[in-house]
């Protein structure tokens, strides 16, 4: 008979640390490859939802002129965004296809004719060899008082067009040299009245003219209807004897009989101008002339001083830059307009408003001389 052992069977148990790597749900455990990739996930998402903030937060940090785009700031109007960028409002809306320019809205980008920077806001005294300039400066008096020529001053500076700067521009003065002393004002003779009337000249003051013709600044105050004796303008024409009675315009005149040559008529019914040849029309615009306060002189006049640009102040407007002025009378004159489009309207202190692509083609046309005719 055969004999078998008989072996027990020994059954180890499974290591606690072992059984617990297993959930007790099944399925697998989690192991760090899968937790670092859950990790890159969470950052992903998180980058993502951020990427829209950081740019509205760029956005808002960004300048606000930048490659010849300006964005449009709160309190922004399109009339001073052009008058800090040195640029008519026309040409501004034009290149941007503004239809209403009392429309723009903050963060608007708008492209600058030319690429202008925005004219440098006034700060602390500059440093020595440059000047800021103020209200009332041109070149040519700032090349004056720096004792240097109004050539070296224009080309150390680039500029291509003498009678056109701006308020807070930072002119660089060839050498660096301090302002000239200002030598001691020169006695000079009153001017001449025209008839009972006095056309205001650089350096007036009201007192100063009553003083000249031996009245009183009330009565000048009250012959003239001035709202505030303290503020006139150069070209201003004022009553200087008599009062109650409005200053008379010139007595009209026909128009020049059609013989040729060059002159400008402007029908202040129709609130239009016509440049005529001889007996041919070659260019017409509508304009605005004077309001009823403040109406343009009727009569046969001619082009006595033209300037490409100059800075227009009064009772409630003070307009920087004015493009294409030609005065044809006095402190008429007829001058581009960036200020509004309403032509066809009367709009104005008296001038002729015309709208500056308009201005600048009869600048060129017009020579000094021509024949200037306003007629009802």
């Amino acid at each position: 008979m055969s004999h078998y052992r008989l072996h027990r069977l020994r059954v180890t148990p499974k290591p606690p640390e072992a059984a617990s790597q297993r959930p007790a749900g099944g399925g697998f455990a989690a192991t760090p490859q899968r937790s670092r990739h859950r990790m890159f996930t969470a950052l992903l998402w998180l980058c993502l939802l951020l990427l829209p903030l950081a740019a509205v937060l760029s956005a808002a940090a960004a300048p606000d002129f930048q490659d010849g785009v300006y964005v449009v700031q709160r309190g922004d109007t399109l009339s001073n965004i052009a008058v800090r960028l040195g640029v008519s409002q026309t040409a501004l809306a034009q290149i941007n296809g503004i239809r209403n320019p009392n429309f723009i809205y903050v963060g608007q980008r708008l492209s600058v004719p030319g690429g202008s920077a925005p004219a440098p806001i006034p700060g602390p005294a500059p440093a020595s060899g440059t000047h800021v300039v103020t209200r009332g400066e041109t070149l040519a008096s700032i090349a004056a008082r720096y004792g240097v020529s109004l050539t070296a001053l224009a080309q150390a500076n680039g500029l291509r067009n003498i009678n056109f700067i701006w308020v807070g521009q930072v002119l660089t003065i060839p050498g660096g040299g301090a302002p000239a002393p200002q030598p001691a004002p020169v006695p000079q003779p009153a001017p001449a009245p025209v008839g009972d009337t006095y056309i205001v000249q650089v350096g007036d003051t009201l007192a100063a003219i009553a003083q000249r013709f031996g009245t009183t600044v009330a009565a000048l105050v009250a012959a003239n209807g001035l709202p505030n004796p303290n503020f006139i303008w150069v070209g201003q024409v004022l009553k200087v004897s008599g009062a109650g009675v409005p200053l008379p315009n010139p007595a009209p005149q026909p128009a020049p009989a059609p013989v040729g040559g060059r002159w400008i008529d402007v029908n202040l019914s129709q609130q239009r101008l016509t440049a005529v040849e001889g007996q041919a029309p070659v260019f017409t615009a509508l304009i605005s002339g004077g309001l009823p306060g403040t109406p343009t002189v009727v009569g046969r006049f001619s082009i006595q001083t033209k300037l490409a640009a100059q800075t227009m102040s009064g009772p409630g407007y003070w307009l920087p830059n004015v493009p294409y002025v030609m005065y044809f009378y006095a402190g008429y004159a007829i001058h581009g307009t960036y200020w509004h489009n309403n032509f066809g309207h009367p709009m104005s202190h008296g001038c002729i408003n015309m709208s500056t692509p308009d201005a600048a083609w009869l600048y060129g046309w017009a020579s000094i001389g021509t024949p200037v005719v306003t007629h009802w």
